[in-house]
């Protein structure tokens, strides 16, 4: 049985619709990270489970109990907020034994079970400093700890770590993962960080306004999106995309004069069929002229990273960009020809944006 069922769920505000008919199944122990643009539903979703936010139609099952009329407290959730949301009055071993101390749990016991949270997130050295006087990261570890002290069916974490710097986020990414594995707590954890959730999830949920557009392994979501929007969601620099169609000789024809070989995508190459045709930046290659099958343009910019490098090329009027290991001189305005994988291609309808299967 699934740890947490979603089934047909809406939300309204007023006379405006934010969700209608999303269902999603959550296996006990999984951790599901849901993505998507800011205003895509996926934080109200989120409060739907936990009871922070009503239902307006559908049902929402937590551990097999129909939770849509339950408080949130009476639901087995854990909630982990990107604010911290400590009393700062309090010390760190107040804040981590609170919902413990409301219980009504016998205080040898709050002191015990607090040592031994405070142990598995690195905080038994502060237990006596209040929230002021920790980092961010120690607070996130306090906002963590309150939850597992609680020993939850669910952990919901809604961008938890949004307000860390870059080298600290990566560091607690780590440490929710390795506690994941250590507690296999069912988790859901809401971010617009595609980098965050590549990392984090057994299985991603990718949203957009209001529905959801794809569910699958990261890895999955990664090589075949299912919508057009997914591929230029997921992945950075974000995958080229080139509208386009097929001439009387199979090749693909795109912007001032364009042509690609495709001659592999067997089941979509039909004359006039109006397409777009996507493929990553990592599958295009800067190669040398008169290469077969290469196409020709011009650079626009060059973005140096390092190992390797970004090449914005203008191709007949369309972006392309393509990463390049060469170390070679390349500068604004260099005519330049790339060679594309065409065993690396994504093919999608330009009238709706799905996947066409090839």
């Amino acid at each position: 049985m699934s740890e947490i069922n979603i089934r047909n769920v809406g939300k309204t505000y007023g006379k405006t619709t934010v969700m209608q008919g999303v269902t999603l199944d959550i296996e006990k122990g999984e951790f599901v990270v849901i993505l998507g643009p800011s205003g895509c539903g996926k934080s109200t979703l989120l409060r739907m489970i936990a009871g922070l936010e009503q239902i307006t139609s559908g049902e929402i099952a937590i551990g097999g109990t129909v939770v849509n009329k339950l408080e949130p407290r009476e639901r087995g959730c854990a909630m982990v907020f990107q604010n911290y949301a400590l009393y700062p009055h309090m010390t760190v071993a107040e804040n981590i034994g609170y919902a413990l101390k409301v219980a009504g749990v016998p205080k040898p016991e709050r002191i015990a079970r607090v040592a031994v949270t405070a142990t598995s997130v690195g905080l038994s050295d502060y237990l006596d400093r209040k929230p002021g006087q920790l980092s961010g990261g120690q607070r996130q570890r306090v906002a963590m700890a309150r939850a597992i002290i609680r020993e939850p069916k669910v952990f919901l974490f809604d961008e938890p770590l949004s307000n860390l710097d870059a080298k600290l986020r990566v560091a607690m990414r780590s440490e929710i993962r390795k506690l994941h594995r250590e507690l296999g707590v069912t988790s859901v954890f809401v971010t617009h960080d595609q980098t965050e959730a590549m990392t984090l999830a057994d299985r991603l949920v990718i949203m957009n306004s209001g529905n959801i557009e794809q569910v699958g392994r990261p890895s999955d979501v990664y090589h075949h999106p299912a919508s057009r929007f997914v591929a230029d969601f997921i992945g950075s620099p974000a995958m080229n995309m080139v509208e386009g169609e097929f001439d009387v000789e199979g090749q693909f024809t795109f912007g001032k004069g364009g042509r690609l070989q495709a001659s592999e995508l067997n089941g979509v190459r039909r004359p006039g069929l109006r397409i777009v045709l996507g493929v990553r930046p990592e599958n295009v290659r800067r190669t040398q002229a008169g290469t077969d099958g290469a196409i020709a343009g011009v650079v626009d910019y060059v973005e140096e990273l390092g190992a390797s490098r970004l090449i914005h090329a203008d191709v007949n009027g369309s972006r392309f960009v393509a990463v390049d290991t060469d170390t070679a001189e390349i500068t604004t305005g260099m005519p330049v020809h790339l060679s594309v994988d065409g065993n690396a291609l994504h093919v999608f309808s330009a009238e709706d944006g799905r996947r066409i299967t090839h």
